[in-house]
């Protein structure tokens, strides 16, 4: 029967199942940034997983979750990077043919690393709906079974384990900043935080660019954003999700934007107070605290989930040393 929802229990069947398979990855209190981010500040270091992003916890629990039938047939999906090289990682080690249909500008580094694994990996137009007509297209000619990114429970559900993760590790946390992209993510977090703890606060952060959610929160109703050029692409999405939506709706107590310069001081931040190399779409919670759009108490204990690193070390490199550079599309 196909899921219409995901729950606390769904989170925690999904952590049993990729358990084998992916990094529990600390919590790391970085006291450094307290004053310039004004609180106690904790992060989740999801570059640390075996592809580099949290990613490969959605993909395992979906693909996990398929009959022997399904996987036979191989799995498919559209990505801008770093779900397209989890279901790589997930087709490579469970045995299952992969294919990732990805935009034609996406970062070299993703590509390559999605090859290395064994996809087949299709270079296809930037819109997001030109790529699925041409997923549809490919199931149509080979019968592949789809691992949506964001749109899919099961997916979800691995998704959520971060925050079962972070609530062991910090029972009291108080405040979790969370990007949002499709917004798969968040809807796996908040659900099970809200469905845990609901004192919980949950914040979704976008870039101004491309920021559907924080439109729609503002309108009341699901509004379509223009994306433009930014550094945050693993975050583009210019409508938010038919599955995701109420979900963010219904748990995530606010959604916030920053700005392509906020970002850029993020990362620099994130390299040279928590020495981890983070990919600009990861940084957006640091952006959120350091440039005003959260506000917390300076004993507030907050978590700032880095969701990625999978970024042209040269491009993180050219930020490090102050040098704009330009977003993707």
């Amino acid at each position: 029967m196909e899921k219409t929802k995901v729950t606390l229990e769904d989170v925690k069947q999904a952590a049993v199942r990729i358990r084998p398979y992916v990094c529990r990855t600390p919590l790391l209190r970085e006291s450094k940034m307290d004053r310039a981010l004004g609180c106690q500040v904790y992060v989740k270091p999801e570059m640390l997983q075996v592809t580099g992003a949290f990613k490969i916890r959605g993909a395992l629990s979906k693909i996990l979750s398929l009959t022997q039938a399904e996987r036979d047939k191989g799995i498919i999906t559209s990505s801008s990077g770093n779900h397209g090289q989890a279901c790589a990682y997930a087709g490579k080690v469970l045995g299952i043919h992969a294919t990732v249909i990805v935009p034609e500008d996406t970062p070299k580094l993703k590509v390559d690393n999605a090859r290395s694994m064994g996809a087949d990996v299709i270079l296809w137009d930037r819109a997001y709906t030109e790529r699925w007509k041409k997923v549809h297209a490919e199931v149509e000619e080979h019968g592949y079974t789809i691992v949506h990114n964001y749109e899919d429970f099961d997916v979800m559900a691995g998704q959520g384990t971060i925050a079962l993760e972070i609530m062991e590790d910090l029972a009291d946390v108080e405040t979790v900043l969370v990007p949002i992209g499709g917004g798969g993510l968040i809807s796996g977090i908040s659900t099970a935080i809200k469905e845990t703890n609901p004192e919980i606060r949950v914040i979704g952060v976008q870039a101004e660019a491309c920021c559907p959610y924080y439109l729609s929160r503002q309108n009341g109703e699901r509004t379509r954003a223009t994306v433009k050029q930014t550094l945050a692409d693993g975050l583009a999405c210019d409508w938010p999700g038919n599955n995701t939506y109420p979900i963010i709706e219904k748990y995530v107590d606010d959604i916030v934007t920053v700005s392509e310069e906020a970002i850029e001081e993020a990362v620099r931040m994130v390299a040279n107070d928590a020495k981890l190399v983070a990919e600009p779409s990861a940084c957006v919670g640091i952006a959120a605290l350091q440039s005003g759009a959260v506000t917390t108490r300076p004993d507030e204990k907050v978590c700032v989930v880095l969701t990625s690193g999978n970024w042209g070390i040269e491009m993180i490199g050219r930020l490090l040393k102050g040098e704009r550079v330009a977003g993707i599309f």
